[in-house]
């Protein structure tokens, strides 16, 4: 039996403690649980009453509890960022930077609610100088959100310090949750909610506040979809914009505004002048440029970055032949000037639960809070007036009373409680009419007092009218965003108009067809010059396959171990160069000796049959295989023929004849139909030829009655004189006749 290990005493509390034995699984679950619920409540999702997270509440409020407002000086973002870490959110100074400054960026935030004066980063990525250098104020947005926060228009809470006080929520006179957006990733979720345009989304409002029983549908005639900083256009149809804000998910595309400039000589250039949302533009220019480099956008020749003030990236095309819809259709689907913007409208509710909202919970809940706010300030504001009546009637009581008041005054040791006695009046009236002063006894001020109590009766009576009918509140909020409308509203940005895909075929690609060769070495080098030149190369010691081709079309290859592969010709080294390996370019992780290298034919009409080429290997299999199951997308190829252990790829042509011969290295040829060699996708092959020593030397597709066996044959190619060669797949044949070359080897031309 083994002996207990002694336990150490060090963290054993001292007397009066308590240690309790937890289970680690139950104690992990529920410390994960108070972190996901602190994250999600206090950190990542928004209110969707004022659309804020608690570290930008607490910046705006800090700013304004402060004085650093629209209407005074810049102050050093410093003083702001401290008060917000000394009262209100206790954690590191760079996400409360970042919080401020991406309230301040014009291009992050639709509306702003912060003013910055400095460096505030840029839409090409740079970051913002250093807290200490920029500084920073309330915008009049900003501001607004806090307007009626003096007249307990909201809740307050205890700060996280307990020093204070800070709202739970701002006031909010806009949906700034839609107008501004908000992003956040919390534990096990997420938000993403985009932007929109301020005066679509409170024509919004009005119309679920004249209606409260109004659809998507209706709701969405007013606000047409997110309206971006960056502007840029909205592609989607308005079937699926509708849908995706009725069910508080889906995906939005967003792509870069462009225009066409014409040049000089029927050139053109293409300018864009807005990018998608959230993209840096210095990073989609580097990514445009380094696939330009790699020569996957056939149709564009160069782009340039001329933005100043305001963006504007030049296109050139490679060719005035280029369709300027067909150039943008390849950026667009290879670079981030389109983007899918994936929408989330998960907020937290009243009571702090996440949940997933379309545009009409999104905007009923808003109507909700300020319909709270509107009673809370008129109840504040009745508190006051009846406190300030409560006042005036003492006040007018010196009036009627005047000589004996001052009489008690005078002649008393404690005035306070003989006025109390003498008069119905309060502690607090009774101490307004000893702090009046002796001018205030003017019969000008009692008519003034008079007239005070008559407003005050007046509005008092307005204001319990508005907390009791709720069709005055409606129509007073009505009116008070109307007049946000007035002060904030502007025009939309991004555009949206259903836009129809354009399909990058074969057709719309060869508008850049530029005549190239392509060389090939005895070590697998490959490289492409200008023109067709294949004539001057072919059969030089220097290069192995000279091919004619263009620019855009796919050079294919196979080699001995049975992969086919495919690139594109554009994408070959240029002739200045030594060119680069195949294996290289092929990223096959090894070195590729091509035996056979081609262009594709132009496909055939649909009543030809397709393109067929015939494969054989050493060891005497073979088979037809079709054009189509040749062609491979990705550089890493594809096998087509399975092989043997110590067996390799000998012969491949195209099928352009009704006769097979093959040879084998013991001279025997044997003659068959084409037929006979099964059409398959892929894979081993059928016996051609049956062997009793070594293998398969060479195979050759040829045509009765048409061109040479070999170079120098003695016999015609008829049944008569090729009938004792003639027999079926997989025989051993006979002896070659006399004159067939020494080498084994038909001499065949490889087919290009």
């Amino acid at each position: 039996m083994s002996k207990k290990k002694a336990v150490s005493t060090d963290n054993i509390p001292p007397s009066g403690g308590q240690i309790q034995e937890v289970s680690f699984q139950d104690a992990l679950k529920e410390r994960y649980l108070s972190y996901a619920l602190s994250t999600i409540s206090s950190r990542s999702l928004p209110d969707v009453r004022d659309g804020l997270k608690p570290v930008q509440r607490r910046i705006i409020y800090a700013m304004y509890e402060g004085g650093n407002t629209a209407s005074k000086p810049f102050r050093k973002s410093a003083d702001a960022l401290g008060n917000v870490m000394r009262k209100y959110h206790p954690h590191g100074d760079t996400p409360i930077y970042e919080a401020l400054v991406r309230m301040a960026q014009d291009f992050s935030s639709r509306y702003p609610l912060i003013e910055g004066q400095g460096n505030f980063g840029s839409i090409d990525g740079d970051g913002p100088a250093a807290f200490r250098y920029t500084e920073a104020r309330l915008s009049p947005y900003g501001e607004a959100m806090l307007r009626g926060i003096e007249e307990d228009a909201v809740l307050f809470r205890p700060t996280a310090t307990s020093n204070g006080e800070e709202p739970v929520v701002l006031p909010g006179p806009v949906p700034n949750l839609l107008c501004n957006g908000s992003a956040g990733v919390a534990v096990g979720m997420a938000t993403n909610i985009p932007p929109h345009n301020l005066k679509e989304v409170i024509q919004g409002a009005l119309v679920l506040l004249e209606n409260p029983e109004a659809t998507t549908k209706k709701i969405m005639s007013k606000i047409k979809g997110p309206d971006f900083p960056t502007g840029g256009t909205l592609i989607d149809a308005k079937s699926h914009i509708e849908n995706v804000y009725e069910t508080g998910r889906g995906s939005l595309k967003v792509r870069a505004k462009w225009d066409v400039e014409k040049q000089k000589g029927g050139a053109y250039e293409i300018i864009i002048t807005e990018i998608p949302f959230q993209t840096q533009k210095s990073r989609l220019v580097a990514r445009i440029a380094e696939l330009l480099e790699e020569k996957k956008l056939p149709l564009l020749g160069d782009i340039r970055d001329e933005s100043e003030e305001h963006i504007r990236l030049v296109l050139v095309p490679r060719a005035r032949t280029v369709q300027p819809e067909h150039l943008m259709a390849s950026l667009f689907q290879a670079t981030d000037l389109e983007l899918s913007f994936g929408v989330n409208l998960n907020v937290l509710t009243k009571d702090t639960v996440p949940q997933v909202m379309g545009i009409r919970g999104l905007l009923q809940a808003f109507l909700n809070h300020r319909r709270e706010v509107l009673v809370r300030r008129a109840q504040y504001r009745l508190e006051k007036i009846a406190e300030r009546l409560h006042i005036l009637e003492g006040l007018l009581l010196i009036f009627n009373h005047l000589d004996e008041i001052i009489h008690i005054i005078r002649t008393s040791d404690d005035p306070k409680s003989k006025l109390m006695e003498r008069f119905p009046l309060s502690q607090i009236q009774a101490e307004a009419i000893l702090n009046t002063r002796l001018r205030a006894l003017r019969k000008l001020e009692e008519e003034a007092l008079d007239a005070e109590q008559k407003d005050l009766l007046k509005t008092q009576k307005e204001l319990k009218t508005l907390v009791a009918d709720a069709g005055l509140q409606s129509q007073k909020m009505a009116e008070d965003l109307e007049e946000m409308v007035k002060t904030f509203g502007d025009k939309r940005r991004t555009v949206i108009e259903e836009a129809e895909s354009v399909s990058l075929t074969a057709e719309v690609l060869n508008q850049v067809k530029e005549p190239v060769t392509i060389l090939v070495s005895p070590k697998a080098w490959v490289k492409v010059v200008k023109g067709h030149e294949a004539d001057k190369h072919e059969g030089s010691e220097e290069w192995v396959f000279a091919l004619n081709a263009y620019t855009n079309q796919r050079l294919h290859l196979i080699e001995p171990q049975g992969y086919v592969f495919s690139l594109a010709v554009g994408e070959l080294p240029g002739g200045r160069s030594q060119g680069e390996p195949l294996g290289l370019l092929l990223k096959a992780g090894r070195e590729i000796t091509p035996l056979a290298m081609w262009l594709p034919k132009p496909k055939a009409p649909e009543e030809e049959p397709e393109e067929q080429w015939f494969v054989a290997t050493h060891k005497g299999r073979g088979f037809r295989v079709e054009a189509s199951n040749l062609v491979t997308q990705t550089r890493a190829g594809k096998r087509l023929v399975n092989l043997d252990a110590g067996d390799e790829l000998i012969v491949f042509e195209r099928v352009e004849g009704s006769h097979v011969a093959t040879v084998g290295e013991n001279r025997r040829m044997l003659i068959f139909a084409v037929e006979e060699v099964p059409l398959v996708n892929r894979g081993k092959g059928v016996i051609l030829q049956r062997f009793k020593d070594g293998g398969l030397s060479d195979a050759k597709i040829f045509s009765m009655n048409e061109g040479k066996l070999w170079r120098g044959q003695s016999i015609s190619l008829d049944e008569k004189d090729l009938a004792p060669w003639m027999a079926h797949r997989a025989s051993q044949g006979r002896f070659a006749p006399p004159g067939f070359p020494r080498s084994n080897k038909f001499n065949a031309v490889i087919a290009k």
